[in-house]
């Protein structure tokens, strides 16, 4: 009956909405002292009050109760078997490439952040494991590039920072029938938008510093298993290379994620507005954003993703205007990083992007006019009055 119970439970928690999720995730409530705030267990090791039955935490490089609450919010709200909250994104990015091997042959987006990049260009190549970048707009492109060695699939859709699509059921699709793993960087949609393990991606991967965590005040990054096997593999990774997410920083995290839906929502519809209004000037080279019209990835996007987001990208036509840009506006803050309740102005060339070398940048569109607008929660009338002032 309790078992009967239990399941009874779990079956109405997915059936509620995605708004109710984020606030009843099931650790909502401490369930000793009924605090409305999961506690943060600022602890580094556990008594064992039984020698022969250990507690289910020993050290927090292993599990620790607050990181596991979070880990168990993102599964829910990404619909995975298990999740893992690591010290920032690219812990997440890179203890999930360690499920690969010396030899290996990775398949990645061609325009992919740029610390994904330098990771795979600079990094995991010293391991010999491959890298081939391919526009992933085009199926056929990534179906050129497998070879013998081939054992996964990276994704970015919509990409960074020139936000192309992928198709990502066409892509999981081909990978199962090549028996390949496939992971995608759910960044800029998040599970609110986009949530890839339904369909068919294994393993889902967030820098949740930016919209999850929503105030730039911390350093997180969370990874989602489609599997208890795949779960099973990231776990020993993660406990065994120790990129961890601290318990202060997970309740940080957690605060954020209550409020995802309604920054989204809010965001999203000035941010529509803030790209129309680039898209009709005659000044702008060209505006990135799929909730556009003429965005040659919208339809794909439509069918994966039920929103836009929130980051538009737009090219002013050479670096030093872009710089000129920079400098006057007075609302956005100009750095490093997006998704946050205040905007965030941009320059891949030399912030995100910096690690690529300039012909590759051009060869992905990141050129040196290209700015990044991640879209907050000001007045969107006042963020475009400021940036036309900016442009002029």
């Amino acid at each position: 009956m309790i078992e009967d119970a239990r399941r009874i439970g779990q079956d109405l928690d997915k059936e509620r909405k995605f708004a109710t999720k984020l606030l009843h995730f099931g650790s909502e409530i401490d369930s000793v002292t009924g605090a409305s705030s999961v506690p943060i267990y600022q602890a580094s090791t556990f008594h064992h009050h039984d020698i022969f039955n250990p507690p289910q935490h020993d050290y927090s490089r292993s599990g620790n109760p607050t990181r596991q609450a979070l880990e168990d919010y993102i599964a829910l709200l990404e619909g995975g078997a298990s999740g893992f909250a690591f010290a920032s994104g690219m812990a997440a990015i890179s203890t999930t490439f360690m499920l690969l091997s010396a030899g290996d042959h990775v398949i990645v987006s061609e325009d992919v952040y740029g610390g994904t990049y330098r990771l795979l260009t600079s990094i995991l190549k010293r391991m010999n494991i491959e890298t081939t970048f391919v526009d992933m707009t085009d199926l056929n492109h990534v179906k050129e590039a497998l070879q013998e060695n081939t054992r996964a699939v990276y994704m970015e859709t919509p990409s960074n920072p020139t936000l192309k699509i992928t198709d990502v059921a066409g892509i999981t699709s081909w990978a199962q029938d090549n028996g390949l793993l496939t992971l995608l960087d759910n960044t800029f949609m998040t599970p609110y938008y986009q949530r890839p393990i339904e369909q068919g991606v294994d393993i889902v991967l967030h820098s949740a510093t930016k919209f999850l965590g929503g105030h730039s005040d911390v350093l997180a990054g969370l990874a989602v298993a489609r599997t208890e096997s795949l779960g099973r593999q990231i776990k020993q990774l993660q406990n065994g290379l120790g990129t961890v997410l601290a318990p202060q920083e997970s309740w940080l995290l957690m605060r954020g994620m209550k409020t995802l839906e309604a920054r989204m929502a809010h965001s999203e519809k000035s941010a529509a507005k803030l790209a129309n209004w680039l898209n009709e000037r005659n000044d702008i080279e060209a505006v990135y954003y799929p909730g556009l019209e003429n965005h040659p990835g919208r339809e794909v996007h439509e069918r994966q993703s039920s929103g836009y987001g929130a980051v538009i990208s737009f090219d002013v036509g050479s670096g030093e205007r872009a710089k000129e840009v920079l400098s006057r506006v007075r609302i956005p803050i100009v750095a490093v990083s997006l998704g946050a309740v205040e905007s965030i102005l941009s320059y891949p060339a030399m912030m995100s992007h910096a690690a690529m070398p300039h012909s590759v940048r051009l060869e992905r569109g990141i050129t040196d006019g290209l700015l990044r607008f991640s879209v907050g929660l000001e007045d969107i009338d006042d963020l475009i009055s400021d940036l036309d002032e900016a442009l002029r």
